[in-house]
């Protein structure tokens, strides 16, 4: 690849078209101290602040809402800043000439530690940061940048400036939690600033559960801390695990929509600078609801009629968007069970399949089919299924039937995995009933995305969809899964719904319409369908994708999104004398040795398959190889 024009001002562009003004003063550094990854030799490190413009009047920009409404400069233009980042062969000649985007999740890069198995960091610089480093030793350039203007910027975060919308103040609805998805909070910190103090233009209500009932908390019972920030006061205690809800005036909402534009625009800017060969796009949890938004909302299409992305993983997004083009969005919002449960997320299309929604009535696919989709991955696991409605990917809308996906789309289901499933987790309890699940998925996600680039840049189709289906009795309802009755294991029969609520400020959910339902099990309780990566091929315990919630927490809710892992016993002995219906390590596999053949036989099988690399393939022998029990 030959060198980016790191302070472009693209004088040469036609006036009013939208484009990257700007790649700023780069900042160049070595990275993991001129480590040598294969013939692509050693990477730098390249970051910088890049400045843009939209044109409200481009029909590519029409529908980023808001964007009319704001301050334009002497052109007419709307002009905002974004953060980049990326890791790229030092010698442009040892590159492939490929991109990699990664979205970022809240600011934060995931490629490094979720994809190449490296040290977790926000500022990849380090060997240990490289991991296995697969992606790095065939060459690729490793691209992020920032694309929400409330990402916390603490900690190398990556995020955007947006133009303030002026004169706008509306109520709306905060759900404020603690401690389920971050550490104990003694006050919580509003999505935006309140245009006021007057509390009496402000509520706040509790309840226990997602179901109950909201119970008022007086004005003597809170107070704002300040124009961003309330807490309860006494008698009141704030209760983990609990819903507080809070109705205020909010002044200030930035155009959120431009995170969309801005990545295509700077995507399509480095793709053209550096004579790119293709790029493809990668997003997980939020990053991949992002990407299913991104292209769905037409953005992957650049101003100059290009494709941006050639194709696209979209890794543990279930059937989600993510809550971003729009007025006071909140895009760091989670649809579960238990929390942000009626908030914008799910909402027909769900497929990449063109179907009609009977609820609706209306008619579409999540692929525009206008000649700039790319090619297509939906990559989930297990905790998908249970809390992000995954089956609607496969099935129509009602979950009656299978329905067969277009030929640029694949879905796969990576059988036995929770949704932050990754390199180094533990089987510890958290706030669970279970252990929770230790299980990675990342060596199917590399097969796939190497398969995903011979797709794109070969046009080899990648393996077959792997997913449970009605037709062979593995997509099943919740409470129907086959899972066994083992001692001391809590476990979930009922999935989060698709919620239908309507307005988001006021939510009246009605009940679901949809279908959503996961896949069968083993008698041992592992899961039928879908890649089986030797964990659950060749397993020693039972991983499933849900877990549910202890106490202090809300008990019996599902545990947020992860799994669980009940370990075999060892012996036979040890079996009965915890009355475990699976048979033990001892009795499934007779010697250490039969056991290694088993993991032999299977990792050659996914491998023939595409579904799995070889040096992974070698790695899973290599671990059965050296584990004793």
């Amino acid at each position: 690849m030959k060198r980016i024009l790191l302070a472009l001002a693209l004088g040469c562009a036609g006036a009013t078209q939208a484009r990257i003004t700007e790649m700023g003063t780069p900042k160049v550094e070595a990275f993991a101290d001129g480590s040598q990854f294969g013939a692509a030799g050693a990477y730098e490190r390249v970051s910088g602040v890049a400045r843009g413009e939209l044109d409200p009047a481009d029909i590519r920009n029409r529908g980023i809402v808001n964007l009319d409404r704001v301050a334009k400069n002497a052109r007419g233009l709307v002009e905002y800043e974004v953060d980049w980042f990326m890791l790229r062969p030092v010698d442009p000649a040892k590159g492939n000439g490929k991109i990699i985007y990664d979205v970022t999740n809240r600011g934060r890069k995931f490629f490094h530690h979720w994809i190449m198995d490296g040290a977790a960091g926000n500022d990849p610089r380090t060997p240990q940061h490289a991991g296995n480093g697969v992606f790095l030793k065939q060459g690729y350039t490793i691209v992020w940048s920032g694309w929400d203007p409330d990402a916390p910027r603490a900690g190398n975060g990556m995020a955007m400036k947006s133009p303030v919308v002026p004169n706008v103040v509306r109520v709306i609805r905060d759900e404020l939690v603690s401690a389920t998805r971050g550490p104990v909070l003694q006050s919580f910190r509003l999505s935006y600033e309140a245009a006021n103090l007057d509390k009496g233009q402000a509520k706040l209500t509790v309840r226990r559960k997602e179901k109950d009932a909201r119970e008022t908390i007086p004005a003597e019972g809170w107070e704002y801390a300040s124009s961003r920030e309330i807490r309860l006061l006494p008698p009141h205690k704030l209760a983990v695990g609990s819903l507080y809800e809070f109705h205020y005036p909010a002044r200030d909402p930035k155009v959120l929509g431009i995170g969309f534009a801005a990545a295509r625009d700077l995507v399509s800017h480095i793709r053209s600078e550096s004579n790119a060969r293709s790029v493809l796009a990668i997003g997980i949890s939020q990053s991949g609801r992002y990407l299913r938004d991104f292209v769905h909302q037409g953005f992957n299409q650049d101003e100059s009629s290009k494709k941006v992305f050639d194709g696209v993983l979209s890794h543990i997004a279930g059937i989600g968007g993510v809550f971003l083009n729009a007025e006071f969005g909140q895009p760091a919002r989670t649809n579960t069970q238990h929390e942000d449960h009626t908030y914008p997320e799910n909402a027909f299309p769900f497929s990449a399949a063109r179907l009609t929604d009977p609820v609706s009535g209306r008619n579409g696919a999540l692929l525009r089919e206008d000649g700039f989709d790319p090619l297509w991955m939906d990559v989930n696991t297990s905790t998908e299924y249970w809390q992000k409605g995954a089956s609607l990917l496969h099935t129509d809308p009602l979950g009656h039937r299978d329905i067969t996906l277009p030929g640029n789309a694949r879905v796969y289901l990576i059988a036995g995995t929770q949704h932050a499933g990754r390199t180094g987790l533990k089987a510890d309890f958290g706030p669970c009933m279970n252990p929770r699940n230790p299980h990675s998925p990342a060596p199917a996600l590399r097969a796939l995305l190497v398969a995903l680039d011979a797709w794109v840049s070969e046009g080899k189709p990648p393996p077959a969809s792997r997913v449970p289906t009605l037709a062979a009795n593995t997509l099943v309802e919740a409470a129907n899964t086959g899972f066994p009755a083992l001692p001391g294991t809590a476990v979930a029969a009922f999935v989060n719904e698709i919620a239908l609520s309507g307005d988001w400020v006021n939510p009246k959910e009605a009940p679901s319409p949809y279908r959503a339902l996961v896949s069968a099990v083993d008698a041992e309780g592992n899961e039928l369908a879908g890649i089986r990566l030797p964990d659950i091929a060749v397993p020693l315990g039972t991983y499933t994708g849900w877990n549910l919630y202890k106490r202090p927490y809300t008990e019996g809710e599902l545990c947020d999104r992860d799994g669980s892992f009940i370990s075999f016993e060892k012996t036979e002995a040890d079996r009965a004398a915890k009355k475990d219906p699976r048979p033990s390590i001892e009795k499934r596999y007779g010697s250490h040795a039969a056991y290694v053949e088993k993991i032999i036989e299977v990792t050659r099988n996914l491998v023939n398959e595409r579904l799995l690399l070889l040096e992974d393939a070698d790695a899973y022998v290599k671990a059965a190889q050296g584990r004793r029990w």
